[in-house]
């Protein structure tokens, strides 16, 4: 028999298997009903498949080199998908062995996510502590070459492919940087990713740094035992949540870190055709923080899962959003097995923010722009009533510890990172101007006033 007759024998087969498992649509002759006629042309397009089947034997048949079926269907498959939008991709045993250790929070390679930009593909973030990070790759930059390997027009799963090897390896990235006119090269070596997905620290007494570099199923309890940890002797009076290049990861896991911060109500809500798609997500009552002021660190590489938590907290007044517009992937992925060791991660849903808000190609938009710069003081040496001859001393106690003088810490924050220095400077102001000083165990009235009323 003809392969394009073979192939049209199993769509048959497939159609009628699918009728004789639904009884109560059966026909009640031997001939099926416009109606049945009708919903099975709109179940399969016989004619595209005829289509298909045609082409396949083509290729089969007549391409320069043997193909083997098996191939052939698995290129098909791979194109129908990579069609539809850049997230949706064909899974064989190994890309879903690594999405499983991604999310687990380790694996092997350069440590970065891409997506594609036209027929090239961009870096969306470094991770954190990653060889990418290390070689000063950046949200952004495009990837032009792989060992002088042109990507252009390659897909995403073939330059993955390129960018695997064992650990100890060294690969060549020609990379594009926006305003720099001219492309440059980076080797880096390939290792062992181990995500650190959370990290905390204080900026000063009381004042928190909770920095989340992507979303892991164990994401949630990490940020928890860090804002724990910080608080152990005195509750925080404010905390900075560092989303900057964070790709995201498990919707789930962004959840669990908004619930943190929301005293109940509404987080996130997907809506999609798939059956699984439309899902509403509540946070319980409580709030880790008794109320006191967030801000939320964001840029260009802060995708998914971080805009899920920037956009929640964003519209429930719950923090105020500082940086430069986010990456905008509104949409969510599900891993469909399709057999024992394959699968399809398709895009099934879109979320929306609690207040219906829908990111996808658009973003989260800061409330208060800080873009990334170079700080250079233009004072130089300054002369006070001090220094003149003969000035009169203070009549009061002296205070070298002076809780407004910036601190060596402070001034070396304010000069190698000036986003997170402004973010923690308008926390301090914040909770300056409202008094806030929150007791253990209860909430000031002042914090609950500053958490309704900072992030307009």
């Amino acid at each position: 028999m003809p392969l394009p007759h073979l192939i049209l024998l199993l769509v048959w087969l497939g159609m009628s298997g699918h009728a004789l498992a639904q009884p109560d649509q059966q026909a009640t002759d031997s001939e099926p009903t416009k109606d049945n006629a009708t919903e099975a042309s709109e179940r399969l397009p016989l004619d595209e498949l005829q289509t298909f089947a045609d082409v396949f034997y083509q290729i089969r048949e007549g391409y320069v080199e043997a193909v083997d079926d098996s191939t052939l269907f698995e290129y098909a498959v791979k194109g129908m998908l990579e069609g539809l939008d850049p997230h949706s991709v064909y899974m064989t045993r190994e890309d879903y062995s690594d999405l499983q250790t991604q999310t687990d929070g380790e694996f092997s390679g350069l440590g970065i996510e891409i997506g594609r930009r036209g027929s090239y593909i961009e870096i969306i973030a470094p991770i954190d502590g990653s060889p990418a990070a290390e070689a000063g790759l950046m949200s952004g930059d495009v990837i032009l070459k792989l060992d002088d390997i042109s990507i252009k027009g390659l897909s995403t799963d073939e330059a993955v492919e390129l960018m695997r090897g064992p650990v100890g390896s060294s690969i060549v990235l020609e990379i594009g940087r926006p305003g720099e006119t001219q492309p440059f090269e980076v080797t880096i070596v390939r290792d062992k990713i181990k995500i650190a997905s959370v990290r905390g620290r204080l900026l000063a007494p009381r004042y928190g740094y909770l920095r989340i570099a992507q979303f892991g199923r164990a994401t949630g309890s990490e940020a928890q035992a860090a804002i724990e940890k910080m608080s152990a002797k005195d509750p925080l009076k404010g905390l900075v949540i560092d989303l900057r290049n964070n790709p995201g990861g498990v919707l789930d896991a962004s959840v669990a870190v908004s619930d943190l911060f929301l005293d109940g109500g509404k987080v996130v809500y997907t809506e999609g055709r798939h059956p699984s798609a439309g899902d509403h997500y509540e946070a319980s009552e409580g709030d880790l923080l008794n109320g006191a002021p967030i801000v939320i660190l964001i840029n260009g590489g802060s995708a998914s899962a971080s805009e899920i938590v920037a956009g929640a907290l964003q519209d429930r007044r719950r923090g105020i959003v500082m940086g430069t517009r986010s990456f905008g992937k509104g949409s969510v992925q599900t891993v469909l097995p399709i057999s024992e060791n394959r699968a399809v991660k398709l895009t099934t849903a879109r979320y929306f923010t609690p207040k219906g808000r829908s990111i996808q190609a658009e973003g989260i938009v800061p409330d208060i722009v800080v873009e990334r710069a170079k700080i250079t003081s233009v004072e130089g040496q300054r002369v006070t009533e001090a220094d003149l001859q003969g000035s009169l001393a203070s009549a009061g106690d002296a205070n070298p510890q002076d809780e407004g003088a910036e601190s060596e810490d402070l001034a070396t924050l304010r000069n190698n990172d000036n986003q997170l220095y402004e973010a923690f400077t308008l926390l301090r102001g914040v909770t300056l101007l409202a008094g806030i000083a929150p007791e253990a165990g209860g909430e000031s009235d002042a914090a609950e006033d500053v958490a309704e009323t900072t992030s307009e």
